[in-house]
């Protein structure tokens, strides 16, 4: 690892000391250390006198030997959509000669603590996170390595000075929502994502848009909370459900909450979509298999964890990001799972 690959032997002071001296981030340093090419020959040879300064030496290898690292985290990992971005950012880090280091820090102080230890003793080039809130001190200590960083999917607008990436959540709502309108349904249940995302906010305003612009009044009793997981998908069918009026259709603000309120459709005896239309959002693999097959909105996940890679190598290597905050677009498949009302 970065740091790990020096022998300190006539001083105790540490790489972060040097970068700070040297007025460069952790990482420049660490190329500089283990050899890298990357790196201007006036920052070069500045860091290499206070190197030699300080009494450092390298262990006997050769030029070039470290390859450039790269952190991406999730909140966790039990997600079919987290592998999706995992594919995309592997994909790039590989072609450009990086490894990846994947980590969950499930929201706890605790563990997102320990990832930054772990992050500053391997010196890594720059950090993904998906979705995922930092307390604000984690943040400054990754700007203050100078350790590049790329959100996917902010759960907010983002405070810190770092790059996003994320889809057109607005309108894939809002045509998720079109496409059950124009099939003649009225009554549309929503099962909502967390919240505290920006994704989760903004299918739900391309929803309420949909139906103001069809003249439909939104009605919040057909709105109901989920977390993008299976359970909250089944909650919420059976919350629909259980109404004076049930709707006709549902929209699930993800694949596996439309999953999960297919099942409680099934255990009541209900047919997808002679009885209940569903609608998902994401377009996992699976969804083309399951029975039905599900009509969702593609989320290009892969493509998302492609670009997030992308922009955070180029800033590792001190370029400007193409910008500060891209959107790739989703878009409606339509498969079995939904039909005219009955």
């Amino acid at each position: 690892m970065g740091g790990g690959e020096v022998s300190r032997s006539r001083s105790k002071v540490t790489i972060t000391e040097i970068a700070r001296q040297a007025g460069v981030s952790v990482p420049t340093v660490s190329r500089v250390v283990n050899g890298r090419s990357d790196v201007s020959e006036e920052t070069r040879a500045r860091i290499e006198d206070l190197l030699r300064e300080h009494g450092y030496e390298r262990r006997a290898t050769a030029p070039g030997s470290r390859a450039a690292l790269v952190d991406l985290v999730f909140n966790d990992l039990d997600s079919p959509w987290a592998v999706e971005i995992i594919r995309g950012v592997e994909e790039v880090a590989h072609a450009a000669g990086a490894g990846t280091v994947v980590s969950a820090i499930h929201g706890a102080s605790g563990s997102a603590r320990q990832w930054m230890k772990n992050l500053r003793a391997r010196a890594s080039d720059g950090v993904i996170l998906v979705t995922s809130v930092l307390e604000p001190m984690l943040h400054d200590e990754l700007r203050r390595l100078g350790v590049p960083l790329v959100v996917i999917d902010p759960a907010g607008s983002p405070a810190l000075d770092a790059p996003t990436v994320g889809a057109t959540n607005w309108a894939g709502g809002m045509a998720a929502t079109e496409h059950l309108l124009s099939l003649g349904h009225r009554r549309i249940g929503f099962i909502a994502g967390p919240p505290r995302l920006l994704c989760s906010r903004a299918r739900l305003d391309g929803y309420r848009a949909a139906l103001e612009s069809a003249g439909v009044p939104v009605d919040d009793a057909l709105i109901v909370p989920g977390d993008f997981y299976h359970a909250s998908g089944f909650a919420g069918a059976g919350e629909l459900l259980a109404l004076a009026e049930p709707p006709t259709a549902l929209f699930a603000a993800s694949d596996q909450m439309a999953l999960g309120a297919i099942e409680a459709l099934r255990r009541r005896g209900l047919r997808v979509p002679e009885d209940l239309s569903v609608v998902g959002f994401d377009d996992l693999p699976e969804v083309s298999w399951s029975a039905p097959p599900l009509t969702t909105v593609r989320q290009p996940l892969s493509d998302m964890g492609k670009l997030a890679a992308r922009t955070v190598l180029r800033l590792a290597l001190g370029e400007e990001p193409a910008s500060p905050r891209v959107e790739l677009a989703t878009e409606l498949v339509v498969r079995a799972s939904t039909a005219p009302p009955a």
